[in-house]
C-alpha cells in the first residue's frame, strides 16, 4: 500500500539527507520533499535520489520559480511542492514528467491549480481551514481530485481527516527538525505510519 504521507524535510542538510530519507523508507513512508528554503537543498535532494532509487518518490517543496523546477527536473526529481498555486510552476512541472502538488485554500486557487495541471492539491495551512472549511472547499471539486492537508495535522486528527475524505498529509516538524537524528525520525515515522494505517484501515 501506498501511503499518502509526504514528509517535509525543511532544514536538512546533505549530510544527513541520505540516512534520513533511509529512515523514511524503511518505515513506510516513500513520498519526501526538501523544502528549497533549507541549506544546500539541491544537494540533499540529489543524496536522496541516490538512497532512495524506485523505493520513493523524492521532490522539492516551497517551489516558487520555474527555473527552480527546471533544475530539479535534471536531477532526476519525481515531484514539485508548492506553497501557493502557481500556473507556470505546474505547468512546468507537468511539462518535465514530475507530480505537482501546489499549495491552495480557496475554491479559486484550487480550480486554477487543477486547470493547470495539479496532480493534488495540497491544503495549507490546513488547520487554518479546519476540516469544515475543507469540506466546503471539497464539494465543488472534481470527485477524484486528490487531496493533501498541511499545517498542524498529524496522528491525532489523522481520522477526523480521513473521515472528511482527505487523500493524505504533509508532515514537516513533527517528523523532522534540523539535528534530530535518523534513528529518532525513524521511530517518528513508524508511528505516524501506525496512525495513518489505523485511520485508514491499511
Amino acid at each position: 500500500m501506498t501511503r499518502e504521507i509526504i514528509a517535509i524535510l525543511r532544514g536538512i542538510t546533505p549530510d544527513a539527507a541520505g540516512d534520513v530519507c533511509a529512515a523514511l523508507i524503511e518505515a513506510g513512508i516513500t513520498k519526501i520533499e526538501v523544502p528549497l528554503n533549507s541549506p544546500d537543498p539541491f544537494d540533499s535532494i540529489a543524496q536522496m535520489l541516490a538512497v532512495a532509487g524506485d523505493r520513493a518518490l523524492v521532490g522539492a517543496g516551497t517551489v516558487l520559480r520555474v527555473e527552480d523546477v527546471a533544475r530539479l527536473s535534471d536531477l532526476g526529481a519525481h515531484m514539485v511542492v508548492s506553497p501557493d498555486t502557481n500556473p507556470e510552476v505546474i505547468q512546468a512541472t507537468k511539462a518535465a514528467g514530475m507530480l505537482s502538488y501546489p499549495g491552495v485554500f480557496t475554491p479559486t486557487e484550487a480550480f486554477s491549480a487543477l486547470r493547470s495541471g495539479a496532480d493534488g492539491l495540497k491544503f495549507f495551512p490546513a488547520f487554518k481551514l479546519g476540516i469544515d472549511g475543507y469540506n466546503g472547499v471539497k464539494v465543488v471539486l472534481p470527485q477524484d481530485t486528490r487531496t493533501y492537508a498541511v499545517g498542524g495535522v498529524g496522528p491525532a486528527n489523522f481520522a477526523d481527516w480521513q473521515a472528511a475524505g482527505i487523500t493524505g498529509f504533509g508532515i514537516g516538524s513533527s517528523l523532522y527538525k534540523p539535528g534530530r537524528s535518523a534513528p529518532d525520525v525513524a521511530a517518528r515515522a513508524v508511528d505516524m505510519v501506525a496512525a495513518y494505517d489505523q485511520a485508514f484501515g491499511a
